[in-house]
């Protein structure tokens, strides 16, 4: 028994501070005793970081770890065996080459494992730039999707209003369109401009034609569409003049024609203005049912004007 406790005083503190975590702060304090099975467990607790390159690395280490963990339950179980039965110097020192030779492989896999990790951080920062380049083709990749949706509903626009524009060339002036037998005039264009609501009927009247009556849900949908046809990338569409406005002495809505609003389209809270000079707009608005608003006639806006389609013989 003496010869075991002189050998066990020759290895006191010969445990490199490494071989534990939490020892790694604290070169003062001696690692735990080689036959201490539980913190042995700790000898492997690493925070790697897995990569492409260390997976086998990785699994190579982690079955060297199991490896000596077996050795090292081994080489307890026998010590404790002998520590009641009387060892001969021959004894001592063959446990005494065991445990430094675990010693050494110990420090071996700790090397190995550092350098690892070196190797690891090394290529994830080379990995870096790429990361970068694949963020940078992922965000031009759903730009260029966006943009053929987009394209992709602009030639369906165009298909729908190509035969609308053939037949208008016939029926209509320039720059007017024919839907349901009526030929309308939008006022898209920026020479257009925006005008009060007086000047914008005038506009229409010299072409033969007046500001648009919408007396009926069909007209009032098929208006509204071609305004949302044409504004499906804008997110500020314009308002347009439309042939209805208040008369102050009848207290009534009237459309051009002389007949009273029967049945409204107007917004939330619409009309907010009744007096003599009120006059109603219509908005590209996907519910076509609240697309009415109401504001000052002076105030300047576009317009859609609407006449009878050319007569041919």
């Amino acid at each position: 028994m003496e010869v075991i406790e002189n050998s066990g005083r020759e290895f006191d503190c010969e445990f490199e501070a490494p071989i534990y975590q939490e020892d790694m702060h604290d070169e003062d304090e001696c690692p735990p005793q080689p036959n201490s099975n539980e913190n042995r467990q700790q000898v492997f607790m690493f925070n790697m970081t897995p990569g492409r390159h260390d997976r086998l690395a990785a699994l190579s280490l982690v079955i060297l770890a199991a490896v000596l963990l077996i050795v090292d339950i081994s080489l307890g179980e026998h010590y404790s065996n002998l520590k009641d039965t009387h060892l001969t110097a021959d004894d001592a020192e063959r446990i005494e080459i065991e445990l430094k030779g675990l010693h050494d492989t110990y420090k071996t896999a700790i090397k190995t494992m550092k350098d690892t990790r070196h190797e690891l951080d090394k290529e994830m920062t080379r990995q870096t730039p790429s990361n970068w380049e694949l963020e940078h083709q992922q965000k031009r990749k759903s730009d260029n999707e966006e943009q053929i949706d987009q394209m992709t509903v602009a030639i369906a626009s165009m298909k729908f209003q190509l035969p609308i524009l053939r037949e208008s060339c016939r029926l209509c002036p320039t720059g007017w369109v024919l839907m349901n037998s009526v030929c309308y005039y939008f006022a898209f264009s920026n020479v257009d401009g925006t005008k009060t609501w007086k000047r914008a009927r005038n506009f229409c009247q010299d072409d033969g034609g007046d500001l648009v009556i919408m007396d009926s849900k069909d007209k009032v949908n098929l208006t509204v569409n071609a305004l949302r046809n044409y504004y499906t990338d804008s997110t500020s569409p314009s308002s347009f003049w439309i042939g209805l406005n208040y008369i102050h002495e009848e207290e009534t809505w009237k459309w051009l024609n002389g007949t009273s609003l029967a049945e409204g389209y107007w917004d939330d809270g619409e009309p907010t203005v009744s007096g003599t000079d009120a006059c109603a707009n219509v908005y590209p608005k996907q519910n076509f049912f609240k697309s009415w608003s109401s504001t000052l006639c002076n105030e300047k806006k576009k317009w859609i004007c609407e006449k009878a389609p050319i007569i041919i013989s």
